[in-house]
Order: C-alpha cells, then sequence, then structure tokens
C-alpha cells in the first residue's frame, strides 16, 4: 500500500479481505495463560487424566466458570492431547527347550489337528511322533475322536513298538478325560 499509495479499504476490497480481519491484532490474554498454567500442572500430576477429567476439575473442584470451548481449545495449542499411553507389556520368560531323547522310543509327543473338507464338515486328525528321530508312529483321522479311540490307537501302536517312558502333550481339552488318565 506504501508502494503503490493505496488507500487500506481499496486494497482488502482488491484482494477480498474484509477491513475487521485486516486490522485485527492476537492479543494473549492473561486468563489463557492462567488456564495454560492450570493444564499443565495436572496433566504433570494425574498422567493419566485427559481432558474431560482435566476440565471437569477445574469446573467442579476448584470452581472455574470457563467454557469447555474454550479449555479444550488451549490444552490442543498446548499439543496435550497428543499423550500417548504406553501399552504395558508382560515380561515373559523364555521357555527352555525340549531335550532331545538319547534313544528311539524314550519319549513320544501326541497332539491334535483340524481341518475342513470342501463341503465345510470339519474332521480331526491324532498325530503320534518319536521324539528322538521325528518319526511318525500313527495318524487317526476321523470327523470325531473321543477319549476311547485315543486310548485304542495309542495300545496298537504300543503293541508294535512298545511302551515309552514318557507322553509329552499340550495342556488341550483333549487330554483331560478321565478314560485317558488311566
Amino acid at each position: 500500500m506504501a508502494t503503490k499509495g493505496i488507500s487500506i479499504a481499496l486494497a482488502c476490497r482488491a484482494f477480498g479481505v474484509s477491513e475487521t480481519c485486516f486490522r485485527y491484532s492476537l492479543t494473549r490474554d492473561d486468563e489463557n495463560e492462567h488456564i495454560a498454567d492450570l493444564l499443565i500442572g495436572l496433566t504433570n500430576a494425574r498422567k493419566t487424566w485427559g481432558f474431560g477429567l482435566c476440565f471437569l476439575y477445574l469446573r467442579n473442584v476448584q470452581g472455574h466458570g470457563w467454557n469447555h470451548k474454550r479449555v479444550y481449545r488451549i490444552y490442543r495449542e498446548l499439543e496435550l492431547n497428543l499423550r500417548i499411553r504406553p501399552r504395558k507389556r508382560l515380561k515373559r520368560k523364555k521357555p527352555e527347550e525340549l531335550a532331545v531323547p538319547e534313544a528311539p522310543n524314550l519319549v513320544w509327543s501326541m497332539d491334535f489337528m483340524a481341518d475342513r473338507l470342501a463341503d465345510g464338515r470339519q474332521f480331526r486328525l491324532l498325530n503320534v511322533l518319536d521324539d528322538f528321530n521325528r518319526e511318525g508312529l500313527g495318524i487317526e483321522v476321523d470327523f470325531s475322536l473321543p477319549a476311547e479311540r485315543v486310548v485304542r490307537s495309542l495300545n496298537q501302536i504300543i503293541e508294535w513298538r512298545g511302551k515309552p517312558l514318557t507322553i509329552r502333550v499340550d495342556n488341550g481339552p483333549e487330554y483331560v478325560s478321565s478314560t485317558l488318565m488311566s
């Protein structure tokens, strides 16, 4: 405006800006700074509080009558809304590696697997392995494998290979049956 020698009103009309917007200057309110100090103090003292609890504390406990929109605007300007609470992680010990037996027929592993046919029917597989050489000793496949069937299958393998010292299984519901325990 100074170089071209035109008035403020004419320059504002040329650029489509109102004169009020041109002449407006932002004034920092001391009360806004007081709100900011209170919010910073609250979020430092109570790290788990979000905006809602901070505002309710300022309104109901301390008795300030500020509008929630004003307090939230200051809360965002301070970037207090970007705090992310870290997830609590469980520290777990590494499980001990399974020992490989020194000879065959000492330790067997037994586990169930499941799959579906093309028509949607589900079938189950019982796998029995020798842990020494990872040899498959038996596979039983059917739509249902009750405990009696598992025991019969194990007895057949024991007749063929002999009785192992231990049989390793997971904590599945299939092995809870009293029939299997005996």
